[in-house]
């Protein structure tokens, strides 16, 4: 015989009533978590490996504690606050992978030469910029002769004739070359007769035209006066005020003294400065032997633990390595900053440490032994996370050596649509097309830090985002794109500036995305960098910037 299911009886039911009541009573007193504040209605890209979009996010003690449904947000923290931003889009902080901060500040005080068409009128904006000045020098920089008629590099008769009694030091948008007047040069000691390994005095009618290569500009550079550190912590805020406008709340700065790092870390330390820094250490035997004694200094807002190499100069003065000569100079191949000695003397030593080793790499030859040498003491070992900054001409041949040695390939979009006007004349129609090359370099190690090299170029992370996808200038050109075939995809874009900036440097765990337990650092659009017009996009500036869960714009 089969027993029947048993009844409920009255006395069971009322227990069970009297449970559910309870459970009820102990769910509506379950103490709620306490936050900071809840951000509402916002499309929230997260940035994970899903690319989740959220439209709430709750903050508490400068840090991300939850991304989601608001709804279930709202159930399970109290907050003190609620920010509703009206369907407005928030990303991470954007990340400059490589940069030159306190460069940019110290720019902010010189001549702005980036808009002169002509020598003449490069001239004209220095004697406009030294009335309103007082010091007894001049410094000015962003002159590019590529834009001017005949492209060919000036001489310093009119700088002499408008400045003969103060010295004078111009630098050239890169940095990698200058013109000097004729008493920065006496003052310096050159003379036609001076040679310099790594770098160039140019000549005209048999005398010094002014005009300093790479190397030869640190000549000059050396004797002009120093800033006081009143102008040094003026530029790191003017720099700040910049980035903070576009929504950059940390950048890797590629080559700081110590000096400069320590003033920094006092800055961040007593609240003045706010911005995340991550300092590649300038690369001297000095530096290197001091920083290798101290070891990996962090804070929880400035990392210093790596160094900064220079392998070659600039393909636009002609100072990259190639491994033919130039096309345009047939007889000219450009030239090493360090020597291959000094380079393997200085990889030796970074290799035993746990530092980094970042080495500036413009030229196909240079990538070329950057590659070697770094395959042959960090190539087994992909944790070392060694970087070649700009990797700008790449021989195929070598390409597969990014990924084989687990070497870090960090790119400036803006540079290949800077560039691309003058750098097939460079380098000839077969050679340019392993230029640039970033889909490639992407596809070595399937992830890619994106930075603007300011300054540079430009600041704003938009224009680097509109250039990694359309290959475009700001005018629209070329119609098709720039070498197309290396563009990146706009979830690439901004990975690049986000969560692939924040691992070239270690702190992908930190910053990056909108994890919870990473800082809460984002930025709020009016853009959507997913589907907004890329010249809209090109255009944008941020509405709102937060570093540790606070505004900062």
């Amino acid at each position: 015989m089969f027993r029947s299911e048993p009844k409920l009886n009255s006395f069971s039911m009322k227990n069970t009533k009297y449970l559910l009541y309870l459970i009820l009573i102990w769910a509506s007193c379950t103490p709620k978590k306490q936050a900071d504040f809840i951000i509402l209605d916002a499309q929230i890209q997260v940035v994970d490996s899903a690319m989740t979009i959220a439209d709430a996010m709750v903050l508490g003690n400068g840090k991300v504690l939850a991304v989601g449904n608001a709804k279930d947000l709202l159930a399970t923290y109290k907050v003190d606050s609620q920010l509703s931003y009206k369907g407005k889009f928030i990303y991470p902080g954007l990340i400059d992978a490589h940069c030159h901060f306190y460069g940019l500040g110290m720019f902010l005080q010189m001549a702005d030469l980036s808009n002169a068409n002509n020598f003449e009128e490069v001239v004209d904006i220095c004697m406009k910029f030294y009335s309103k000045q007082t010091k007894n020098y001049l410094l000015g920089r962003g002159w590019d002769q590529n834009k001017w008629p005949g492209k060919s590099y000036p001489s310093n008769e009119a700088l002499n004739n408008a400045f003969p009694d103060i010295p004078v030091l111009l630098k050239r948008v890169d940095g990698h070359a200058a013109i000097a007047n004729d008493y920065a040069l006496k003052l310096a000691g050159l003379s036609v007769n001076t040679k310099i390994a790594g770098g160039e005095l140019l000549q005209h009618k048999g005398k010094l035209s002014g005009v300093l290569i790479d190397n030869a500009v640190d000549l000059v550079e050396k004797v002009m006066p120093k800033p006081n550190t009143r102008e040094k912590i003026r530029a790191l805020l003017d720099a700040e005020k910049v980035c903070f406008s576009y929504g950059i709340t940390a950048v890797t700065d590629a080559g700081l003294d110590n000096d400069i790092i320590w003033l920094i870390d006092s800055l961040q330390q007593c609240g003045e400065l706010k911005i995340r820094i991550n300092a590649m250490v300038s690369l001297t035997q000095a530096n290197l032997d001091y920083w290798l004694k101290k070891g990996v200094y962090q804070t929880d807002r400035l990392q210093v633990n790596s160094f900064k190499m220079y392998g070659d100069g600039a393909l636009g003065s002609r100072g990259a390595c190639l491994l033919q000569p130039y096309e345009d100079m047939p007889k000219h191949s450009g030239f090493l900053l360090t020597s291959e000695s000094d380079m393997e003397h200085f990889i030796e030593q970074i290799a035993r440490s746990p530092f980094q080793l970042n080495t500036h790499a413009i030229g196909d030859s240079t990538n070329r032994l950057l590659l070697k040498l770094y395959g042959r003491y960090v190539g087994n070992l992909p944790n070392r996370q060694w970087r070649i900054e700009h990797a700008q001409v790449v021989n195929p041949e070598d390409m597969a050596l990014f990924g084989r040695y687990h070497i870090v390939p960090s790119v400036q979009p803006t540079h290949a649509t800077s560039d691309m006007y003058w750098a097939g004349a460079r380098l000839g129609v077969q050679r340019i097309t392993h230029a640039y090359a970033y889909q490639d370099l992407l596809k070595q190690l399937g992830w890619l830090p994106l930075g603007t090299d300011f300054p540079v170029e430009a600041v704003s992370p938009f224009f680097t985002f509109d250039a990694a996808v359309s290959r475009k200038d700001a005018n629209g050109f070329p119609m098709g794109g720039f070498q197309i075939n290396n563009a990146l995809t706009r979830e690439q874009a901004l990975r690049g500036m986000t969560q692939w900036a924040a691992r070239a440097a270690f702190i992908e765990n930190k910053m990056g995305t909108l994890l919870p337990n990473t800082y809460a650092d984002f930025v709020v659009l009016d853009v959507d960098l997913r589907k907004s017009d890329l010249v809209t996009i090109r255009q944008s500036s941020a509405f709102q910037t937060f570093v540790n869960g606070l505004p900062v714009k």
